[in-house]
């Protein structure tokens, strides 16, 4: 029998959630310098670029790849021969006692983004608890446990489906993959869940994402079962999608594509597809009595020295003299470089500013020749004037745009990834923009903030309305004020040039 104590098990759970929180695995790093290489599209080689200089600085900084710093994944094995000798609570306990340990480290707080009541009040819990958690008993003498925080943006893209037993799983993924659009943070990986029943399918696409990158190796060796023919062919034909790094257009989309399959009824064929974006963020640790788990501390060397800088064609915009006839001159794909006053807000500021707007009540803040920026920040720690604040998914807020754009004066917003057609409706109408900022760089994004305080709706947590001044934060026109969309049009013309075979 091994003896497993409470205490040794909350702490590694702990330790693993901040581990991850600030380094990258490193299969995930060589995939992503090894995209950079190869990519064509220079919109696309930027944000990766951005990406990769990110992780390096959250690896030496010790802080949050990703504002989101995501809902905490436990997969569990317990070995019938352990024993959990001076437990006082349950194993799901001990773990949602690591998540809340972990969030709430002063060194490195993370952000607490769990609601309860998610129907009704949605209200914070506060310490980002509970974990979903999946427990398995095995033969043996020790407990293994996987650990991931999944992004809300790239979970918010799962898909599924019961298919037909005849129907074709690759048609069905290659319709889904443009359906999901950007705001999963390609370039990632997707994970495929086949067979089961519906429950079965999806938690076999979560942890089909548990696994390193080693499609180039399979590439190498050649398929063995129809899960990685899958994989080899799926992986080829979304990559010719040419949908590309932050969905700007280019030649890496997926960094891997995983696939797990169990039996099914034979009336049925479950499929569920679970992006992982591109702060992949998981880490796997066994305990056998000896004490806390330790996970290799990775060497500075592992990350490639890039150097990203905006170039000499980037525009510099003044957001406290900004008018809508200047944003009227700002081109699709052009790099802007933003300094001055820019608010905040996401889902919860936008359904209470629209609430407002609609009963006549006055609101907070005066957006009239303002930007706003739809990001829920980590809270800051040591000199920092806020922590990592990278965008959040902007289609979310296009319901509330046109209210909005109307009634405040509103002029421009920054998000993440593309504008649907509701958004873009909304944007050609009032004559705005919608800029874009990388989903993934959100260390490198928080530099740029040389002040941040809470103006409005301070009840909401990190969903409050900041006004953070910022010093040259780099974005790029998405939306212009005639509609264009670079979601649209970059994706077009790189899925033609692979088409076309204009590139390797």
């Amino acid at each position: 029998m091994t003896l497993i104590k409470q205490a040794d098990l909350i702490q590694s759970v702990a330790d693993a959630l901040q581990y991850i929180s600030y380094y990258h695995p490193k299969d995930f790093i060589q995939a992503m310098h090894q995209a950079y290489e190869r990519e064509e599209s220079p919109a696309a080689r930027d944000a990766i670029a951005q990406i990769l200089i990110n992780s390096r600085m959250c690896a030496q900084g010790h802080r949050p790849i990703c504002q989101d710093t995501g809902i905490v994944t436990v997969f569990v094995e317990v070995g019938m021969s352990v024993v959990f000798g001076d437990a006082t609570m349950s194993l799901e306990d001990m773990i949602n006692q690591g998540v809340r340990e972990a969030y709430a480290l002063p060194d490195n707080v993370l952000r607490a983004s769990i609601l309860a009541d998610p129907d009704g009040a949605r209200t914070n819990t506060k310490d980002n608890t509970p974990a979903v958690i999946h427990t398995r008993l095995v033969p043996g003498n020790t407990v293994d446990i996987q650990v991931a925080a999944k992004g809300g943006g790239s979970e918010a893209k799962a898909k599924f489906a019961m298919l037909n037993p005849s129907d074709s799983v690759v048609d069905w993924v290659l319709k889904m993959i443009p359906e999901m659009g950007a705001g999963w943070c390609p370039p990632g990986m997707i994970g495929i869940g086949i067979g089961g029943t519906a429950e079965k399918a999806m938690i076999l696409a979560k942890e089909s994402l548990m696994a390193p990158i080693d499609i180039l190796d399979l590439q190498a060796q050649g398929a063995s079962n129809r899960a990685e023919e899958l994989r080899l062919e799926l992986f080829d034909k979304i990559n010719k999608l040419g949908i590309g790094a932050q969905g700007l257009g280019g030649l890496t989309t997926v960094l891997d594509v995983k696939v797990l399959d169990a039996p099914t009824h034979a009336a049925n064929k479950p499929v569920a597809i679970i992006p992982n974006c591109a702060a992949t963020r998981h880490a796997h640790f066994t305990l056998d009595g000896s004490g806390i788990a330790e996970l290799p501390v990775p060497k500075l060397a592992d990350w490639p020295a890039i150097v990203w800088e905006a170039g000499p064609s980037a525009r510099q915009v003044n957001l406290d003299t900004l008018t809508q006839a200047e944003t009227q001159t700002w081109q699709p794909g052009e790099t802007l470089l933003l300094s001055g006053k820019m608010y905040t807000g996401r889902d919860a500021a936008h359904k209470r500013m629209v609430d407002m707007i609609n009963k006549g009540e006055p609101l907070p803040i005066d957006l009239t020749n303002k930007v706003i920026y739809y990001v829920g920040p980590v809270d800051p720690v040591r000199e920092e004037a806020v922590g990592p604040a990278g965008p959040t998914t902007a289609t979310r807020m296009d319901k509330f745009t046109d209210t909005v754009l109307e009634h405040t004066g509103l002029i421009s917003m920054v998000g993440k990834a593309e504008r649907g057609p509701i958004g873009i409706d909304a944007i050609k109408k009032h004559k705005a923009t919608y800029l874009m900022a990388v989903g993934g760089a959100a260390y490198l994004v928080s530099k740029a903030i040389r002040s941040a305080k809470v103006v409005a709706f301070a009840d909401l947590g990190m969903e409050a309305i900041y006004e953070f001044v910022l010093e040259e934060m780099p974005v790029t026109v998405a939306v212009d004020c005639n509609g264009v969309s670079v979601h649209r049009t970059g994706p077009q013309e790189w899925a033609a040039k692979i088409a076309a075979k204009e590139v390797v």
